[in-house]
């Protein structure tokens, strides 16, 4: 790539950053949080639809909320200018207190609440290299309480045990984000995953926060093993699915992949490749797919991604 185009694509990933770090376009008072009761104390909260341009399907990132006895588990935190109404929600759930939260991933829709729970008596924890990726923030600088208290690197999962369930927090290598978590429910039999799944819009790799298209694949098939036959996979984004509808997400996946690389190696420019529209078999079957994302389409980001990382050797 020329380095007039290097310099352009990086001062748009600057800009797009700053605008999606303060939340521009949000109508926060537009959204409301719907909850929905995933087993006998496990409820699952997500913000209405058309309220936030980069989610349509519905504002933010899905939090959990393990209830009981023993206080409440949390898991990610949503935007900061709604937690009032993510407590309210809570709050008709249990009055017990918010004692733990785990954050999935960096992602402002998922931490930029953390400070509130936390300065609500919660602890905080998440990957070290999640840490590192929020200190990175100015709000970090403003706000140290943003911070994960307890951080873990790969390895066995983390167990909590409380409210009658098994907790795993469970690290995932570089995917969606260098500092991925997914968190099972044993009992449940209920997995949160994050964000390197979502079946609305096309998949989005933060290269910019340390994820890889190697690490999300194989984070895919890390859940398919995991994952029972019964088994209810919670996406960050999208609609609630189980370990076969994975499949066809990988193998989309893998096929643009492989249409991207024979390009590159036939001398194709990303323009070019993007030109091609080689996601055009999946676009009338992905919600989203189509829609704005950065530059482009939520299609043109990922194929972006593919061919930087194939380019990149990665």
């Amino acid at each position: 790539m020329r380095l007039a185009e290097t310099l352009a694509k990086q001062f748009f990933l600057l800009v797009a950053g700053a605008v999606w770090a303060q939340g521009q376009g949000i109508d926060y008072a537009k959204i409301e949080i719907l909850t929905e009761k995933i087993a006998p104390n496990l409820y699952i909260l997500s913000g209405s639809a058309g309220a936030d341009p980069g989610h349509e399907d519905a504002a933010g990132g899905r939090i959990g909320i393990l209830a009981g006895p023993d206080g409440i588990f949390m898991v990610d935190a949503q935007y900061a200018q709604i937690t009032d109404k993510v407590v309210v929600a809570i709050r008709k759930i249990s009055p017990e207190p918010i004692r733990f939260l785990v954050n999935t991933h960096v992602h402002g829709d998922h931490t930029a609440g953390n400070a509130n729970f936390v300065k609500m008596g919660a602890l905080l924890f998440a990957r070290e290299e999640l840490r590192e990726e929020l200190l990175r923030s100015p709000a970090a600088a403003r706000d140290p309480a943003r911070l994960p208290v307890v951080t873990y690197g790969m390895g066995d999962p983390v167990k909590l045990r409380l409210n009658g369930e098994i907790v795993d927090l469970i690290p995932v290598r570089a995917a969606h984000t260098g500092g991925d978590t997914m968190i099972r429910f044993e009992n449940a039999d209920v997995i949160m995953i994050g964000d390197f799944y979502r079946n609305y819009g096309y998949p989005f790799i933060d290269t910019n926060n340390g994820g890889t298209l190697k690490g999300a694949l194989e984070a895919l098939e890390a859940t398919m093993k995991l994952a029972g036959p019964n088994t209810r996979l919670i996406p960050g984004h999208g609609t609630i699915i189980n370990r076969t509808d994975i499949v066809p997400y990988r193998d989309m996946i893998l096929d643009v992949e492989a249409k991207v690389q024979r390009m590159i190696s036939a001398g194709k420019s990303e323009q070019e490749v993007l030109a091609a529209k080689v996601t055009a078999p999946y676009d009338a079957k992905i919600p989203g797919g189509l829609l704005p994302a950065g530059s482009g389409t939520s299609a043109d980001r990922f194929v972006s991604m593919v061919y930087s990382q194939l380019k990149g050797g990665q």
